[in-house]
């Protein structure tokens, strides 16, 4: 009797452990816009052919007034392609028409038909941003004092906010589940996904569409960030060669703007309705270093933190990562402390793993680029190919991994993560898992 209370009480506890288990969250669409592709086939494509989208900036005038006069501008960009109505598009700024734009791209490829393959009580919308409207900001706050407060648009302050983005793509859609903006600076696409992929585990929605955009190539930007000396201005002469992550000649990080968004659902809704499969979300990590309003801890003690948590929400041993997208931004400190980061958490193993910064091709895009290299890492579990890190000439000893400098490289990639820090002390963390 003792041994068969026994066999029922470990029956009852086994069912009751996959009762409790959270769904599984995998990726079913991906879309996204950066200076060095208007899709997100021609963006993977372009950078891992080594390809930059990095040039002289024309965004506003006289570039030359803030130090860096380079970028990573989307060019030949319609906004209003993307929306319903053109008078929509013009009462909004352009990080939402480039949010707008990712997430339809996402939308389409995840074969999605709201009403009709899901429930539009059940579709989230979470995307990250640094700094929202910040084009509006400066353009209506300049009309004001040409023209008086009479002339501000009306439209003025929805389209600043920080949130319109994951509002407006809500609108258009008709996604009527959970819907909030994310904003860490450049954490901010990473926590949005994390956000998203922890909304469907609760059970409040089947589907988030998620990421980050932003747009904010404008004078008070390149003046704040000039202020802080923060930005390339070596490589005025040579655009192509300013974004250099992990080298031993980096400079500084430079501006890029853009949106990546992907479709995360749950695994059995995905199935339900044959949707075709990216990668798994498999974990999530967000941690504060509580040290430094721009400058990241010593050792990158902060990331490292995010990582173990990360790994352990996955469910993932480090010696199974094969492929880490880096923050990898060209300023010295952070790729310097993400580096010792890598070799905390992942130890000997550290020297196994292909880490690679996209940035090179991308510029730094601030909130978005959580959104961005999400897509980019997700490609990256699908096709067996690690992206590259360009311009890496010059090693840093300090800099000593295996960070993908000679080409793109085919491998299978079971286990990929990707990471974003951002002022303020943020980490954020996503791992990826083939399927």
């Amino acid at each position: 009797m003792a041994r068969q209370r026994r066999r029922i009480a470990s029956a009852l506890l086994i069912t009751a452990t996959h009762a409790l288990a959270p769904p599984r969250v995998v990726v079913t669409g991906v879309g996204a816009l950066t200076g060095v592709g208007n899709t997100y086939e021609e963006t993977w494509t372009n950078i891992c052919a080594g390809k930059t989208g990095i040039a002289p900036v024309d965004a506003f005038d006289e570039p030359e007034r803030f130090g860096s006069t380079v970028g990573c501008q989307v060019r030949d960009f319609d906004g209003k392609a993307w929306f319903a109505s053109p008078k929509t598009a013009n009462a909004n700024d352009r990080y939402t028409h480039l949010a707008m734009a990712a997430a339809r791209q996402a939308y389409d490829d995840a074969k999605l038909d709201i009403g009709e393959n899901a429930d539009p009580d059940r579709v989230g919308v979470m995307i990250g941003s640094a700094f929202g409207g910040i084009g509006t900001v400066e353009s209506e706050y300049e009309r004001m004092q040409k023209r008086g407060p009479r002339r501000v648009s009306p439209f003025a302050i929805p389209a600043l906010l920080g949130n319109t983005a994951s509002g407006v793509v809500g609108i258009e859609l008709n996604c009527r589940g959970p819907n909030f903006g994310v904003v860490s600076a450049c954490a901010s696409g990473t926590h949005a996904i994390g956000e998203a992929m922890l909304a469907i585990q609760r059970g409040d929605a089947d589907i988030v569409i998620c990421g980050g955009s932003e747009a904010a190539m404008t004078p008070l930007m390149y003046g704040g960030f000039g202020a802080m000396k923060a930005m390339c201005t070596k490589f005025n002469d040579t655009p192509d060669k300013a974004s250099r992550p992990f080298d031993a000649d980096r400079a500084g990080f430079v501006m890029g703007e853009g949106a990546g968004v992907i479709v995360l659902e749950s695994a059995d809704h995905a199935e339900k309705r044959g949707a075709s499969v990216y990668a798994e979300l498999a974990g999530y990590g967000a941690t504060c270093d509580a040290h430094h309003i721009t400058t990241p801890a010593p050792e990158g003690a902060g990331l490292a933190r995010c990582l173990d948590v990360t790994l352990k929400h996955a469910g993932v041993e480090p010696s199974e990562v094969v492929y880490v997208n880096a923050h990898g931004t060209s300023t010295a400190y952070n790729d310097k402390f993400e580096t010792m980061a890598l070799k905390t958490v992942f130890g000997d193993h550290a020297y196994n793993l292909r880490v690679s910064s996209t940035k090179g091709a991308t510029g730094h895009t601030m909130g978005a680029a959580g959104g961005i290299e999400a897509v980019l890492t997700c490609l990256a579990v699908k096709h067996g190919v690690c992206p590259p890190t360009i311009n890496l000439e010059t090693p840093d000893p300090d800099c000593d991994l295996n960070y993908v400098s000679d080409g793109a490289e085919q491998r299978s990639v079971d286990v990929a993560i990707t990471q974003n820090l951002g002022f303020g002390g943020h980490n954020g963390a996503l791992v990826f898992k083939k399927v």
